[in-house]
C-alpha cells in the first residue's frame, strides 16, 4: 500500500470537489437570513445534522458563536425528546444532510414547522433536487462529488465540502456585521487565540 500516493489522490480529488462547489445567489440569501434574524433581530442560528453531518453542523455552530452570531447545535434525535424547546420563533435553522433523505432531519423539519410555521430553513446538501432541499427556504449544494472513501460510502468528500460552505457563511457574516478584532477578543479570553486577539488589538 502506497500511503503517499493515496494521500496525493485524495488531495487532488477533494480540492477538485471544492473548486466545483456551485457558486449561486443562494449564498447571499443565506447570509442575509442569518444576519437579519440573528444579528439584527436578536434570534439565534440553530444547526443540525445526523452522524458525521451532525459533527460538522456542531462545528459550524461553535464557529458562528465565536464570531458574533449566537448559534447552537440541536441533535435531531434529542429534539424529539424535549430539546426542540430550545427553538424560538425568531431563530433560523441550518440543516446538513448529504442525501437530503435523512429521516431524523426530515422529522425535525416537520416538528419545527409545527412549533413555528414561519421559521426559515437553510439546507446544505449534495442534491438540490432532494426532498429536504425542496422544503427549504435556501438550498446550498455541495455539488455532489463522490466520496473518496474506497467503498463510496463513508462521509469524506461531502463533509469536507460542508465544512468549506460553513466557512463561507461564517466569513461572509463577519464581513456583513463588521466583526472586529476587538469583538473577537471579547469572546476569547483563554488560550492561544485569546492572547493573540488581545495582542492584535493592542498593536493596531
Amino acid at each position: 500500500m502506497d500511503v503517499k500516493q493515496i494521500m496525493s489522490d485524495i488531495l487532488v480529488a477533494e480540492s477538485q470537489a471544492i473548486s466545483k462547489i456551485p457558486v449561486t445567489d443562494e449564498y447571499e440569501k443565506a447570509v442575509h437570513l442569518i444576519v437579519e434574524k440573528v444579528h439584527v433581530q436578536g434570534g439565534k442560528l440553530v444547526t443540525s445534522g445526523m452522524g458525521k453531518c451532525g459533527q460538522i453542523a456542531d462545528n459550524i455552530a461553535t464557529t458562528f458563536s465565536s464570531t458574533g452570531i449566537p448559534a447552537i447545535f440541536l441533535h435531531p434525535s434529542e429534539a424529539q425528546h424535549g430539546d426542540l424547546g430550545m427553538l424560538q420563533p425568531g431563530d433560523v435553522m441550518l440543516l446538513l444532510s448529504n442525501s437530503g433523505k435523512t429521516t431524523e432531519i426530515l422529522a425535525l423539519v416537520s416538528l419545527a414547522k409545527e412549533l413555528y410555521s414561519q421559521i426559515p430553513i437553510i439546507v446544505i446538501t449534495g442534491n438540490p433536487q432532494n426532498e429536504l432541499a425542496q422544503i427549504a427556504d435556501v438550498c446550498l449544494s455541495t455539488g455532489g462529488a463522490p466520496e473518496v472513501c474506497p467503498l463510496g460510502l463513508t462521509p469524506t468528500t461531502s463533509t469536507t465540502m460542508m465544512t468549506v460552505i460553513g466557512d463561507v457563511l461564517v466569513v461572509s457574516a463577519m464581513k456583513a456585521t463588521g466583526f472586529t478584532r476587538e469583538d473577537y477578543a471579547k469572546r476569547h479570553h483563554g488560550g492561544y487565540l485569546g492572547r493573540k486577539s488581545r495582542d492584535l488589538c493592542n498593536r493596531f
